[in-house]
């Protein structure tokens, strides 16, 4: 039987006087946009990015205009603080669902297709993500400790600013993990491997996470290499759960653990009001210099191990396979 050109075919027989689809002269345009999935995944990405960058402007214009007429001016980040990370991070984090709202929308998908269903929220997933991230950066530490390259030197703060700290530090990293997690692997990734398979889309997203993290100060190319180690992991619990909580969850532990329990700087930065006081000594391959415990080379074995345990977890790929639509389908639904 002769194989059906999806191009050229309805589900009628066509009449032989019926022109194909391939003749129009408009043909070769609409390949350049439209594919198997519709408009094709870089052309749904840079209209995403677009809107990113268009409400990024407006709020950056609010804020000017605010700080001229409060007479503030631009504070530099010398110290993490609950309130200054918090403020940022869910700023990014409503300009990217405004964004992925609006191309659920035009590409009439469920929010939740993206990686956070709300029905999933604080699930079993979540929890046990927190824990995993909170014990690897702890068994990070000791590791370091037993090579004698890190101590804990005190308590930092006393007293109700305990309660406090740790009341504002848990819903700031919490924020943090929603915001990096889906700005980087919710739409972007679930739009890239549309286009391109899930794991190259994985390797350009950790590449871009990278590189997101280069404009921090005390950052090192290590810390960087580093960072983009994070980003695949929390691909592969993508890949296994078939949604982003317990990445968001590893993530909010770790970054609670690292900055808050145990006070260690984060990209170079040192936190404000963190529970315990430590200090570090000895070689930056072991403590990661400056820039802190993520350029440490026991971070990456941290998570090689973690990768190796989920894995054996979590065997089965419960990422959602995206059905292909096809490009007159959608150019009817388009007019």
């Amino acid at each position: 039987m002769q194989g059906r050109d999806p191009l050229s075919q309805t589900d009628s027989t066509p009449s032989a006087d019926t022109p194909r689809l391939a003749s129009r002269p408009d043909s070769a345009l609409m390949e350049i946009f439209l594919g198997p999935n519709g408009l094709r995944a870089g052309w749904r990405l840079l209209v995403f990015l677009g809107i990113v960058c268009f409400l990024f402007f407006a709020v950056g214009l609010v804020m000017y205009f605010a700080n001229l007429a409060s007479g503030n001016r631009a504070i530099s980040l010398s110290m993490l603080t609950p309130a200054g990370l918090g403020l940022s991070e869910a700023t990014i984090f409503l300009v990217v669902c405004v964004a992925a709202l609006v191309m659920a929308r035009i590409e009439h998908r469920s929010f939740s297709e993206y990686g956070l269903p709300l029905s999933k929220a604080f699930d079993p997933d979540f929890w046990r993500g927190t824990l995993w991230g909170f014990l690897s950066i702890s068994g990070t530490l000791l590791v370091i400790f037993l090579f004698r390259g890190f101590r804990i030197t005190g308590l930092a703060i006393h007293g109700t600013t305990i309660l406090s700290a740790t009341a504002a530090w848990s819903g700031t990293f919490l924020i943090v993990g929603w915001a990096e997690e889906f700005a980087f692997r919710g739409y972007p990734l679930f739009t890239l491997t549309t286009g391109i398979g899930f794991w190259p889309a994985a390797f350009v997203v950790s590449a871009l996470f990278g590189l997101a993290h280069a404009g921090n100060g005390g950052e090192t190319v290590f810390g960087l290499f580093s960072v983009m180690v994070f980003s695949l992991l929390f691909c592969l619990f993508l890949q296994r759960t078939g949604d982003l909580w317990l990445a968001v969850g590893f993530h909010a532990g770790w970054d609670w653990g690292q900055t808050f329990f145990y006070g260690v700087p984060d990209s170079g930065i040192p936190p404000y009001h963190s529970l315990l006081s430590s200090a570090f000594h000895g070689s930056k391959w072991l403590t990661g210099g400056t820039v802190g415990p993520e350029a440490s080379v026991i971070t990456s074995i941290t998570l090689a191990i973690v990768a190796i345990l989920f894995a054996r977890a979590y065997p089965e790929n419960r990422c959602r396979t995206v059905p292909a639509r096809s490009p007159e389908a959608f150019a009817d639904a388009a007019g």
